[in-house]
């Protein structure tokens, strides 16, 4: 069984707000977690856009 693998919140939220989505990204602030389980919210982060494969800090 593979282990969860997480995301910080803030590592989503500044990728949708260098890509002019404050909406989505204030959302995403006010709803998730600080550390995003990526099995867990697989779609909505596909939905969102968000490679977890390929977003780092600086994002």
């Amino acid at each position: 069984m593979a282990a969860a693998t997480c995301v910080e919140k803030t590592v989503v939220v500044a990728t949708l707000r260098s890509r002019d989505l404050h909406g989505r990204a204030d959302w995403v602030e006010k709803e998730l977690p600080a550390l995003i389980d990526t099995t867990r919210n697989a779609s909505l982060l596909q939905t969102l856009g968000i490679n977890v494969e390929t977003s780092t800090p600086d994002a």
